[in-house]
């Protein structure tokens, strides 16, 4: 019974931590790829779907905890059911990206990074969502390897992402790109270094938790710590970045990344009354009476109007 409360709330958590992430991925690809979102309802949906599958789908945690087969059985289903949605948004963003015009800036690296790393995540979390391979795999480094990928593959490289994307936007200034880039590249490759390993040692039955092993593993083992340490060591860039470029980076515009979104309207940093007037939203998709010129929405309120 404690096993059931404790994954029926602790499954659902990790599918809500990424939702933001997904969201930012969105407005990041969007933005630098020069177009909106492909089939923006179904990623709607998608979304939605994610959350509302999370709750049938947490006993695939006690596949070898002596429950039901039956019960096993339809978790495992709902289980690889879930990665229907999350295909659709990985097939949405990857047609966004078609025919688009790319800008390869931080944010859009680390939103690609996410795409590519969460993707990898996803593919073996099918893998422990089959019952045999579950029985063989359960509480191995393989599964520490899976919702690494998942949640700081995907939900950190996501904030990282946000971090770059919308720091114009809050400071008023621009992070300094060489370090943005070598931050990418030292988190990326030290990411995977770290990780990747842990499906082999996993395969292997390197069991999670173990402060000694078999000398077998002892290299792989080696290289995983030495790997984690230098991923970690490298987010001292990101800080450094913060800290130098808050007060002497260069300055941004109101709208420097060419933004679709409603925050982007404003001056960076924006004021405190959000809006004097009313803003023009300029929208992603082309109008149909105007040759790929877009189109303008005025809002409806302004920040005076809706404090008063």
């Amino acid at each position: 019974m404690w096993q059931h409360l404790f994954w029926y709330f602790g499954h659902p958590e990790v599918y809500i931590l990424i939702l933001p992430a997904f969201g930012v991925i969105s407005d990041v690809v969007a933005t630098f790829a020069r177009r909106p979102i492909f089939g923006y309802t179904s990623m709607v949906y998608a979304m939605a779907s994610i959350g509302l599958i999370s709750y049938v789908v947490y006993a695939h945690h006690m596949f070898t905890a002596g429950t039901d087969p039956l019960f096993r059985f339809f978790v495992m289903l709902t289980t690889m059911l879930v990665a229907v949605p999350t295909g659709v948004k990985i097939f949405n963003w990857l047609a966004t990206l078609m025919g688009g015009s790319i800008t390869t800036n931080t944010a859009m690296l680390f939103s690609l990074g996410a795409i590519a790393t969460f993707t990898i995540g996803g593919i073996t979390g099918i893998v422990v969502a089959s019952i045999p391979m579950d029985i063989h795999l359960h509480d191995t480094y393989f599964v520490v390897a899976h919702f690494h990928y998942v949640l700081i593959g995907g939900t950190l490289f996501g904030f990282f992402s946000g971090i770059y994307y919308w720091f114009p936007k809050v400071t008023g200034r621009f992070m300094d790109e060489k370090l943005g880039l070598a931050h990418f590249l030292t988190s990326f490759f030290g990411f995977h270094a770290a990780f990747y390993p842990m499906h082999i040692l996993g395969m292997m039955g390197m069991p999670r938790r173990y402060a000694t092993y078999d000398a077998s593993m002892a290299e792989l083992n080696e290289f995983v710590s030495y790997s984690a340490f230098f991923f970690g060591a490298a987010q001292l860039l990101l800080v450094w970045n913060i800290l130098r470029s808050w007060n002497g980076g260069e300055k941004a515009g109101a709208d420097p990344w060419g933004g679709w979104s409603l925050e982007w309207t404003t001056s960076s940093p924006p004021p405190h009354n959000s809006f004097t007037e009313i803003p023009t939203l300029q929208v992603a998709e082309p109008s149909v009476d105007e040759e790929d010129e877009p189109t303008s929405v005025s809002t409806p309120t302004t920040a005076e109007e809706s404090t008063s």
